[in-house]
C-alpha cells in the first residue's frame, strides 16, 4: 500500500514561487496517473494538475495554466508541482494523489479515480 508525503508548502507573497514535493513509498509515480489537488475550507477539492507518464501527458486546470508545472523524478519516486506567479486565490491545502490507472483530459481531475492521498501541505499567498 503506497504512502504519499507532501512537503514544500508555506507562506509567500503575491507573485512569488513555491515548489511542492510528494514522495511516494514505491514506484507508483512512474506507472499510474498522479494528481495535485487543492482545497479551501467549505469548498470542494479541486484538481490542479495531473500527470500520466505512460501517456506522456500533463493536465492543468485553467486557472493555473502557464503558472504551474507538474513533473516527476522516477529515480526518487517524487512528484513535483512548481508554482510561479502565485496569486491570493491559490491559497489552499494542497494534496498529492495516486491513481491505480491511467488518466485522460476528461478524467484526471475526478477524485474518485485516485486511491491514495497524502496528508496535505498548506500554501498561503498574501
Amino acid at each position: 500500500h503506497v504512502q504519499l508525503v507532501e512537503s514544500g508548502g508555506g507562506s509567500v507573497q503575491v507573485g512569488g514561487s513555491l515548489r511542492l514535493s510528494c514522495v511516494a513509498s514505491d514506484d507508483t509515480i512512474g506507472r499510474y496517473c498522479m494528481g495535485w489537488f487543492r482545497q479551501i475550507p467549505d469548498k470542494e477539492r479541486e484538481g490542479v494538475a495531473g500527470l500520466y507518464i505512460g501517456g506522456g501527458d500533463t493536465y492543468y486546470t485553467d486557472s493555473v495554466k502557464g503558472r504551474f508545472t507538474i513533473s516527476q523524478d522516477n529515480a526518487t519516486n517524487t512528484l513535483y508541482l512548481q508554482m510561479n506567479n502565485l496569486k491570493p486565490e491559490d491559497t489552499a491545502m494542497y494534496y498529492c494523489a495516486a491513481s491505480r490507472a491511467s488518466c485522460t483530459q476528461g478524467s484526471w481531475y475526478r477524485e474518485v479515480r485516485y486511491a491514495v492521498w497524502g496528508q496535505g501541505t498548506q500554501v498561503t499567498v498574501s
